[in-house]
């Protein structure tokens, strides 16, 4: 087995909100009297979890509690949560940026990183001269970023630009100088933040095999992204982080599985979309209530041969001549089929009031695994969003099938076909 070369224990941080003012003074004294009493420190008693849409009694709060895991050389980590999470603050802590207030971090090796747009670039400063700043503050020696320029700047594609200051960059170029310089520095781990996003699609798939080269050669990468579908591709171990704490750790399919349970609907029988925040369009009409059905009957879950079925409940304000849309997606958010009502050649009349529609698919044959649904209204003839839900709904395929003879793990595929077999 690799050796371990990064260990996170009992790893925490805290923070004061607000504004600091003449209050903490006293607070650092009343800290150094408990000290020098050898008591705890007061303010480590705070209990309040990092919950960005609540309000908190206390000024302290938790950007990560108690979080311990292991990184092994050769290994690439995913790191998964919603928006203020921690991963931002995992990732600072590992690169020193900042220190914890309780726990510890073991590393063996040079860790180099990537976590903010320009992190280490001076805007006065050419590309060149900020490739030598950026390597140095890395800890690169400038013999080692020499012999690594021209390979630097081509992986970065911005050879015609890096005699020209940064100021004058787009964010997507400052990003790829940033993470050519990160790739290419001879250390044993590499930390990679959010910041691939800025990148064009081409810079990203470069980037994530930039980042399996590295990790064939030995070198351990922890990888941060709400990209699901490339954290799935990238890693083959992951974390679940929520609200500063670890609800989750295995490998990355069981991961993102988890994330994506606990921030979307579980399953129903019936989903109430009319209390459905995230949507889009004029709101003339609305999706009011989605069910599932396997052969006919309310279920959540169908298996390869049955017949699924979608019970969708409209409301219309006024007669639209409209459109509507079904979005089937993968559970790591990959979207697998728009199915609309004319690729049936299905007409949809207008309506004014509300109307059940029931949409079947025969035979299903999607492999075992949790499928989610979006749904979409728009006009027949501009295609105006009316109403948009992205994901208002999710369903199981379950094995069990007696169409199926063998095993259908997720990894072997989506698409389930019995083609006909014959020799001729």
């Amino acid at each position: 087995m690799s050796k371990v070369i990064v260990e996170v224990n009992n790893l925490s941080k805290q923070y004061r909100l607000g504004q600091f003012g003449t209050g903490s003074l006293s607070h650092d004294l009343n800290r150094f009297w408990h000290k020098v009493r050898g008591k705890e420190d007061p303010y480590l008693k705070v209990t309040e979890t990092n919950v960005r849409d609540s309000k908190e009694q206390s000024s302290y709060v938790w950007a990560l509690k108690d979080v311990s895991f292991q990184l092994r050389e050769g290994e690439v980590m995913g790191v998964v949560g919603t928006n203020g999470a921690g991963k931002s603050t995992l990732l600072k802590l590992l690169s020193r940026i900042t220190s914890p207030t309780t726990g510890s971090i073991k590393m063996k090796g040079r860790i180099s990183s990537l976590l903010e747009v320009g992190t280490g670039f001076h805007p006065e400063l050419t590309g060149r001269e900020n490739i030598y700043l950026n390597g140095a503050i890395l800890g690169m020696t400038r013999k080692e970023i020499s012999q690594k320029l021209d390979e630097i700047v081509d992986f970065s594609g911005c050879e015609n630009y890096v005699d020209t200051p940064v100021k004058r960059y787009s964010s997507g170029m400052v990003v790829r100088l940033g993470f050519a310089v990160a790739a290419h520095l001879e250390s044993e781990i590499l930390v990679v933040d959010e910041v691939l996003a800025v990148g064009d699609q081409a810079f990203q798939k470069k980037c994530v095999g930039k980042m399996k080269d590295i990790s064939r050669g030995g070198r351990a990468v922890l990888f941060v992204s709400h990209n699901l579908s490339s954290v799935s591709n990238l890693c083959e171990s992951g974390i679940l982080l929520e609200s500063g704490e670890l609800k989750f750790k295995g490998n990355i399919k069981e991961t993102v599985g988890h994330y994506l349970s606990n921030k979307s609907f579980e399953n129903q029988l019936t989903y109430d979309l009319t209390r459905y925040e995230e949507r889009e369009g004029t709101g003339d009409m609305q999706f009011a209530e989605l069910s599932f059905l396997k052969n006919g009957e309310l279920s959540k879950s169908v298996c390869i041969g049955d017949d699924l079925g979608l019970r969708i409940k409209i409301r219309s304000k006024k007669e639209i001549n409209f459109r509507m849309a079904i979005h089937l997606y993968k559970y790591d958010e990959t979207l697998l089929s728009n199915i609309e009502n004319g690729d049936s050649n299905f007409e949809l009349e207008a309506f004014r009031g509300e109307r059940v529609f029931e949409v079947t698919f025969k035979d299903f044959n999607l492999y075992p695994s949790t499928y989610k649904i979006g749904l979409w209204i728009g006009d027949a003839i501009s295609g105006q969003h009316i109403d948009m839900l992205r994901f208002c709904g999710q369903f199981e395929v379950e094995d069990g099938s007696t169409k199926v003879n063998r095993p259908l793990p997720l990894s072997s595929g989506v698409i389930y076909y019995q083609p006909e077999w014959e020799i001729k």
